[in-house]
């Protein structure tokens, strides 16, 4: 059983479903309108306990009755929850704007993870140096995740970086104690200053882009409905998708990550077989409504690969 940490966000996700997004000026009735529990951090952490791993998260929550009942819901999962610290004022919301076509478009409020502090992370130090994987976003300050990043690879901890929300610009001490960097399609070609693609040989072609200019060597691009795309040591190749219906892309991403973290072996030899996985796990999820519901199980992702197995 691998022991995971997670640096991360809690939201409260409001859900608006619509046909599709509004152009400037313009004003659309929200067809439906629903809340649940999510976060990017919620997210991860969850996917990776529900492929058992044993997994504490670090992070922070608001005082208000949502704080105390996300926290709940994390502890029914079985995560860790010693250090989420409670701040003052609400815990973070993002608003999901979800169109017909299954994609959707998110404005996130940071409110409590945008207070969590180099203090809060330092505390969790014992945790962070027994830990085999810390994953980590760009939904709380940077200097926390600096500092956790710092903290789990002096100890030996693989270290996972989702750089999202999309950003032109990571700091090099947090690269530097990345050993895996995980954006979508959006996100990767934002952090090069390069127009977003999910073309194979374009992506290829900027890999020694990422080296040069970030000191990146270990990559996984997720491309939505075209799979993802990865350079891993020696290896570079794409990552076929799972047909299915698409209900809702909300938590794809960041279960394809909890996948990874539970899945990935410390020398990466086993990248393609845990890739695969991933992908089973991420097309579960955009199948089903919602979030944190929305997330499989170990013994679902199992059947979902089953005919791959056989063949």
């Amino acid at each position: 059983m691998k022991n995971i940490v997670v640096i991360g966000s809690l939201n409260v996700d409001v859900l608006m479903k619509i046909d599709r997004l509004p152009v400037e000026g313009e004003t659309l009735s929200i067809l439906d309108k629903s809340s649940n529990f999510g976060g990017k951090g919620a997210n991860q952490a969850v996917a990776a306990a529900r492929q058992g791993a044993a997994v504490s998260f670090v992070g922070a929550i608001g005082s208000d009755p949502e704080g105390g009942t996300f926290q709940a819901l994390l502890e029914h999962e079985g995560i860790n929850t010693r250090y989420l610290t409670v701040k003052d004022g609400p815990t973070g919301t993002a608003y999901i704007m979800l169109e017909e076509d299954g994609h959707n478009t998110i404005l996130v409020h940071g409110g409590a993870n945008a207070a969590l502090t180099v203090q809060d992370v330092e505390a969790a130090r014992g945790l962070l140096e027994v830990a085999d994987v810390v994953i980590a976003q760009l939904e709380v300050p940077r200097p926390v995740i600096q500092r956790g990043f710092e903290i789990a690879k002096a100890a030996g901890a693989m270290t996972i970086l989702n750089p999202a929300p999309v950003t032109q610009r990571i700091e090099s001490a947090i690269l530097e104690n990345t050993d895996l960097l995980v954006p979508n399609e959006t996100e990767a070609a934002a952090l090069l200053n390069l127009p977003a693609s999910t073309d194979y040989k374009t992506l290829k072609d900027r890999l020694p882009l990422y080296q040069e200019r970030l000191g990146v060597e270990q990559l996984v691009i997720t491309l939505g409905e075209d799979g993802a795309f990865f350079a891993v040591n020696d290896r570079v190749g794409p990552v076929h998708n799972f047909a299915v219906d698409v209900v809702d892309t909300t938590a794809a991403g960041d279960t394809f990550i909890g996948t990874i973290a539970t899945t990935l072996e410390a020398d990466f030899q086993n990248i393609e077989r845990t890739l695969q996985k991933a992908s089973a796990a991420s097309a579960i999820v955009v199948s089903r409504p919602g979030a944190i519901p929305a997330i499989p199980t170990q013994e679902e992702i199992a059947r979902k690969l089953a005919p791959m197995a056989m063949n």
